[in-house]
């Protein structure tokens, strides 16, 4: 079928939105009607070429949520009507990272940026002239329409908001698993949350669920750290150094046992300073996205090795989307997890610059797209 959806062509271009024809649902495939996606910054490291995609023109979108409309053969556990999250990265529960439980590292996430559909390794998506698309994470939510494998779909309850659902694609389990999961945020523990948009507002909310005693937030944008108070901070910080001396006061200088890194883009200069608020024996999670072009990092070896402190990566906050998405939309109705208001502003498809723009210049913890029948 024939739809548009938000192409980039080259890098540090904008995004412009095109003509694009979609297939049918092969074997393990099911066709989505989009009603939201969200802006993540993971989406504009497409354009700068932080994350490389293995060709042009790209679809961009990892983010999203919608309604089944079609499936295809072998397909059992969605039909059409279903509500769905979108996970950005799929989990076919059989290969060895799947049955060990770290899903978020599932074998067919090292097929995301090359562009070709899990069940046939054929390009799906072609432009009017007919060239080949490569969709972000093989989704491409910048679109109103997808085919995509069941191993990236997500089956949720039909009384929940489409935009509040397309959050925990990415930025929810992300944020919200870089505390609970990946950093094992215990209660009584002081945890520093290093940028405050999106994921680092949902990691924020993590600690505090996870019962941390202090939660100290740290963001250059005035705005955020207010916001950052709302969602449960107990101190608000504009830079690492200023927050070093005062942590350091209020933790009796101990520091803080775990230190969440969400910044839009991680430079490896910036690691030491990091470890530099992180208490003996704890651990610094770097969920942020650095270029995957770079490789320098500073940290001080024999700190890490003397005060025994932990590196730890972080994708997808640890989360087996399956199990997780659903349980942090359970949170999102009982009122113990504030999604709703993490979403400052909802853009249509063709404001999509806008958006972006936004996000760069701090206005937004997220922005999200709404799909309307205009769009389709």
């Amino acid at each position: 079928m024939k739809t548009k959806g938000a192409l980039l062509r080259e890098l540090n271009q904008p995004w412009k939105i095109e003509e694009i024809e979609i297939g049918d649902p092969k074997a393990h495939e099911v066709k989505i009607r989009m009603e939201a996606a969200g802006m993540c910054h993971s989406d504009h490291h497409l354009m700068t070429g932080g994350i490389p995609m293995a060709g042009f023109p790209v679809l961009g979108g990892h983010e999203g949520a919608g309604v089944v409309e079609e499936v295809g053969e072998g397909v059992t556990d969605l039909e059409p009507g279903d509500h769905v999250v979108l996970s950005f990265i799929p989990s076919c529960g059989k290969c060895p990272s799947c049955k060990e439980g770290v899903a978020n590292l599932c074998d067919f996430g090292a097929m995301l940026l090359q562009g070709e559909a899990v069940s046939d390794h054929t390009f799906r998506i072609h432009t009017a002239a007919g060239e080949e698309v490569y969709p972000m994470t093989l989704l491409g939510t910048f679109s109103p329409y997808m085919v995509v494998h069941e191993a990236s779909v997500v089956k949720i309850d039909k009384d929940i908001p489409f935009e509040v659902a397309a959050l925990c694609g990415c930025g929810i389990p992300t944020g919200y698993g870089s505390s609970t999961r990946s950093g094992d945020v215990r209660p009584g523990e002081d945890v520093a949350i290093v940028g405050v948009g999106g994921v680092g507002t949902a990691a924020l909310q993590g600690a505090v669920i996870a019962g941390a005693r202090n939660v100290f937030a740290i963001d250059p944008i005035e705005w955020k750290r207010e916001q950052a108070l709302k969602f449960g901070a107990t101190h608000v910080f504009a830079s690492v150094e200023e927050a070093a001396g005062e942590i350091a006061t209020i933790t009796a200088g101990g520091m803080c046992r775990k230190v969440i890194v969400t910044v839009g883009e991680v430079h490896g200069k910036d690691v030491d300073t990091w470890m530099g608020i992180t208490a003996k024996n704890g651990t610094c999670v770097l969920t942020g996205m650095g270029n995957m072009m770079e490789s320098d990092v500073t940290l001080n070896l024999a700190m890490l090795t003397l005060l025994q402190k932990n590196l730890q990566g972080s994708i997808f906050g640890g989360a087996n989307p399956k199990i997780d998405i659903p349980n942090l939309l359970s949170m999102y109705k009982l009122g113990k997890l504030n999604i709703a208001d993490m979403i400052t502003r909802e853009y249509t498809l063709d404001q999509i610059n806008e958006g972006y723009t936004d996000m760069l210049e701090g206005r937004n913890i997220r922005g999200v797209i709404r799909y309307t029948d205009a769009d389709r």
